[in-house]
């Protein structure tokens, strides 16, 4: 009887041990972005916010060189989100694509192949340059139609964000929402949760959606924590979360703007940090395409916690942003290097 418990508890930690083992080779894997989300637009979120963040929640920081592939040191989103879903720089205005024109392999695309679930949340489209840099392949990223049309056909299983006017507005007469043999539409949360289909979208809006100020939903973190369900918790998951208005705050030079997003986007990290603490197996990285505006925090008062902001530039500045990780080998995103190697860190990681 004693011998017979103990093989069977044997038997039992060996499972337990195979289990974890294949889990740990194939991590789950939560990328925030935040569009134009600078060092100085991290540091005027913190003062606000009682001087306290998601941010602070990371166990390591790392700072990336944002420079595309061009003799300027200007990057745009569309350059830049491509080196960090591909791992090569190229010219702004390119997606998927190097500077020589040539298609290039996403790590959605990569992962979709190792038998993740993968999927893409923006409150920008869903066809704007930094979600697209990780399933399209176009030259350049106002060709919205047909980055619709390639969505339709991606690695992508689920996503949530703006833009329905490129699926069913189209110069070619198409409505890719009735036509889509692969993805079933759903029209709010409630029914992307409750629908049983391998391969949903969310169209939110029918083109940009507006910003917090002026009343968007869902917010990142409603939509996240969803899609975070809905994911099938047998099988490693990828998933891009875009916090996109921070940028076009920057663009505005509007510190209300851009605090109330910022503010959405930290909500969103707290949620994926959250997930990660209960499932270790996960790791989670936030970082930023490029810095917007030329913010520079010049003073406040950290006991009613407010700043006093100043703006250098209406456009992107060529400023390095940093890196946050946590969870599963996220020691390897500290260091400084180069935007690429988001990719190829990521990559290495599920590739041992």
């Amino acid at each position: 009887m004693k011998r017979s418990f103990l093989i069977s508890f044997f038997f039992i930690l060996l499972g337990c041990g195979q289990n974890a083992k294949n889990h740990n080779e194939y991590p789950n894997i939560i990328l925030l972005i935040g569009d134009g989300n600078g060092l100085s637009q991290i540091s005027a979120g913190n003062y606000v916010m009682n001087n306290q963040t998601a941010f602070d929640r990371f166990e390591f920081v790392g700072i990336i060189k944002v420079h595309a592939d061009e003799i300027s040191l200007l990057t745009d989103s569309a350059a830049a989100g491509t080196a960090i879903a591909c791992g090569k720089k190229t010219k702004n205005g390119m997606l998927g694509m190097d500077a020589e024109k040539n298609e290039l392999v996403s790590i959605l695309e990569i992962l979709k192949e190792k038998g993740y679930q993968t999927g893409l949340i923006a409150t920008s489209t869903i066809v704007h340059a930094t979600p697209a840099a990780f399933y399209a392949h176009v030259e350049a990223r106002n060709e919205y139609e047909l980055i619709a049309s390639q969505l339709m056909s991606s690695s992508v299983d689920f996503f949530v964000g703006g833009g329905e006017k490129y699926f069913v507005e189209r110069e070619d007469g198409k409505n890719l929402m009735v036509e889509s043999k692969q993805f079933e539409f759903v029209g709010n949360l409630e029914d992307f949760q409750s629908s049983k289909s391998e391969k949903i979208g969310y169209l939110t809006h029918e083109n940009n959606p507006p910003s917090l100020l002026e009343g968007r939903t869902p917010t990142l973190g409603e939509s996240l924590s969803v899609l975070l369900k809905k994911f099938d918790q047998n099988k490693p998951f990828f998933v891009m979360i875009e916090g996109s208005q921070i940028d076009w705050a920057g663009h505005d030079n509007d510190i209300e703007f851009l605090i109330s997003e910022f503010k959405e986007f930290n909500q969103a990290i707290d949620v994926s940090l959250d997930f990660a603490e209960k499932n270790l197996s996960t790791l989670v990285v936030a970082t930023a395409d490029h810095e917007t505006g030329g913010l520079s925090v010049n003073n406040g008062n950290l006991e009613n916690n407010t700043i006093i902001d100043a703006w250098g530039t209406g456009g992107h500045t060529a400023t390095f942003v940093p890196v946050f990780s946590s969870g599963y080998h996220a020691v390897k995103f500290s260091g400084l290097y180069e935007n690429t190697e988001i990719f190829h860190k990521l990559k290495n990681i599920v590739s041992h």
